[in-house]
């Protein structure tokens, strides 16, 4: 009998004692011949939410999963889609005219119903077993997917593939998936290393004033004293090796391959530094920012309205919109936010971020996605048109949709990190400041290529600011450097004699993030972020039939004091969106206000991942109505 291979260790500890095994073995041959699938359920309902499908029930948790292993998010994004057509192509087989993705058998039962729970859970399990086994939290991710099983009745030691039994078919369909991990360009048997990458540039020292640079246009790894992950897995090597940087070269879902340049959507290189037709583009998207670090100020009493009658309705790849003129749903205008303008940057910086806890931006839109459909229910129409379906139904076709559109995206992302290895703005700043100022031939530290003076932003140092009482006074014996008003760390959070917002070195300009963390280990160009939630907002919008979210409003609670990174809110900060296209439009902006990315990052992010997601609606749509053949 042929099986799927060895049951993972997890699983090889449930041992049945030696009394036993005679009397499993002639169940198991009973069962094998009165066809227990095609029997009445005799196993009882999942008390907990009871309104859950099997596919839902595995979606939750692989996010789970994703939350205890270290955040990455283009292998998370893979893992997503790999799980999502495992659980498509067992509804699939039974059903007369969908077309499966790797699995083109078609099967009966009596029990349509049942068999597929069955098929779908062998699928789902073997997948995310043979992922997991290695991960970071192996051992309770593995032991939820144990007990998922077991609350579904299922046993985990059958690995048979021959036959029709739902089990067989569902552990045939996941080795149909993992056998193609070999050949997709990933190079998971080698732990998705990318050997052939090494970063130009020597590492930059966080925790310590200046920089130095091979070439200002390529990325920057960084050297941090005390490394953790986003999630707080500790990392003992401090200085950032990067993810990712092959992930062009990954089967796609339903954008193109990437060919020899590992980028598979190519709408050419970002501002570069070395370029005289964009370098001033790259210094002014540097110095926005600075301006945008400059406005997380929570003493500053500015206040501004977060609504969706003020913010949103943006065109796509850009922050043109100024909301929307009413809720479509209730024909109501949308009611005022008004909060201080500190919180709220730093609140969307914060909210956005990948983590702690977190499911990495592809397993972020899953969350919200689910929450979606919890609020359609049960009037669940494809397309938002059509027929009624059940939430199972629902389910794989969006996950299908969903996860293949977030797995196009990173690899449409990576690729373009690979291919141009795009600098971050903590190396930017840092370099640009430390050659000087570029306005003015007359004053102290000109440099054509420095950074532009801003008054109020970004300035030099002058014995007169740094006088007692004077603006600068902290700055004292730095005079004729570059200072920049922006966020900086307090030395302790309890220190209240030091401004959140002040003058500091431009050379030690840092993100609004932990320091931790500081940056994410790959490239900035493009922002992952922008592209994984534009394409997951154009197959909401296609699978929901509206842009708007279910009654014209989503809406989260920051609660006051709840930061991570920084001492506040100061109140609750409500973030509302009226549609998909704006909470992905806002997953983008807070990667500026975090100090991430530069704005061609998340512009062309958006820009690309509309393409991603709506090839990939497209593309389901045609397995939906069984148009694949190939």
């Amino acid at each position: 009998m042929n099986v799927i291979g060895p049951i993972p260790a997890r699983a090889r500890v449930r041992v049945l004692p030696a009394a036993l095994v005679a009397v499993v073995v002639v169940v198991g041959a009973v069962l094998a011949t009165t066809r227990p699938w095609e029997q009445a359920p005799t196993c009882p309902p999942i008390a907990a939410h009871p309104t859950w499908s099997v596919a839902r029930r595995w979606d939750e948790a692989l996010l789970d999963a994703i939350r205890r292993a270290l955040p990455n998010p283009p292998v998370h994004a893979r893992n997503l889609f790999h799980v999502s057509v495992a659980m498509w192509d067992a509804w699939a087989a039974y059903d007369p005219t969908a077309s499966g993705y790797l699995f083109r058998e078609k099967l009966h039962a009596p029990n349509p119903s049942g068999a597929r729970n069955e098929a779908i859970s062998y699928a789902a399990y073997r997948v995310l077993t043979s992922r997991f086994i290695k991960s970071v939290g192996a051992d309770a991710s593995l032991g939820e997917f144990d007990d998922l099983m077991d609350a579904l009745c299922l046993p985990i030691a059958d690995s048979r593939i021959d036959g029709d039994s739902p089990a067989a078919v569902g552990n045939r369909i996941a080795k149909a998936l993992l056998d193609i991990e070999e050949t997709d360009g990933s190079n998971e048997l080698n732990g998705y290393s990318a050997p052939e990458y090494t970063p130009v540039n020597a590492p930059l020292v966080v925790g310590t004033p200046g920089i130095t640079l091979a070439d200002p246009d390529r990325w920057q790894p960084l050297q941090i004293e005390h490394m953790i992950s986003q999630n707080g897995v500790l990392l003992t090597n401090g200085v950032q090796q990067a993810v990712g940087p092959h992930w062009g070269h990954v089967s796609p879902f339903a954008i193109p391959r990437g060919a020899a340049s590992g980028a598979p959507i190519d709408p050419g290189p970002p501002p570069r530094f070395a370029d005289p037709a964009t370098q001033a583009l790259y210094k002014a998207q540097a110095v926005e920012v600075v301006r945008d670090s400059s406005l997380l100020d929570p003493a500053s009493d500015a206040s501004m309205d977060t609504s969706p009658a003020a913010l949103g309705d943006n065109d796509l790849g850009s922050n043109d919109g100024h909301g929307h003129p009413a809720n479509p749903f209730s024909g109501r205008s949308y009611a005022p936010q008004i909060v201080r303008q500190g919180d709220f940057y730093r609140a969307i910086a914060e909210f956005w971020a990948d983590g702690p806890t977190s499911e990495t931006p592809p397993g972020h839109w899953n969350v919200i996605a689910n929450a979606v459909s919890d609020q359609l229910a049960p009037d669940l129409r494809v397309g938002g048109t059509g027929p009624v379906v059940d939430r199972l139904q629902w389910d794989v076709k969006l996950y299908l949709a969903l996860n293949g559109a977030v797995h196009d995206a990173a690899i449409a992302a990576w690729g373009l990190k690979g291919r141009y290895d795009g600098i971050r703005p903590i190396s930017m700043i840092r370099y640009l400041a430390s050659l000087g100022q570029s306005s003015d031939p007359a004053l102290a530290a000109y440099n054509k290529e420095g950074l532009p003076l801003v008054p109020g932003l970004i300035e030099i140092i002058t014995k007169d600011k740094t006088a007692a009482g004077g603006p600068m006074a902290a700055l004292k014996g730095e005079e004729g450097q570059i200072a920049v008003r922006a966020w900086h760390r307090r030395s302790s959070p309890g220190d209240q004699s030091v401004p959140r917002v002040g003058w500091i070195l431009g050379t030690t300009w840092i993100p609004y993030q932990l320091p931790t963390f500081v940056t994410p280990s790959f490239q900035g160009y493009i922002s992952g972020h922008s592209t994984f939630s534009r394409a997951a907002a154009e197959v909401m919008t296609g699978i929901t039939g509206s842009e708007y979210f279910p009654g014209g409003l989503s809406e989260w609670i920051v609660k006051a004091a709840s930061f991570r990174i920084d001492a506040g809110p100061s109140s609750d900060i409500a973030l509302q969106w009226a549609t998909y296209y704006d909470a992905a439009d806002q997953a983008g902006q807070s990667r500026l206000y975090g100090g991430i990315h530069v704005q061609a990052d998340d512009f062309t992010g958006r820009i690309v991942g509309s393409t991603c997601g709506k090839d990939a609606w497209a593309l389901a749509r045609r397995y939906f109505a069984g148009l694949v053949n190939n």
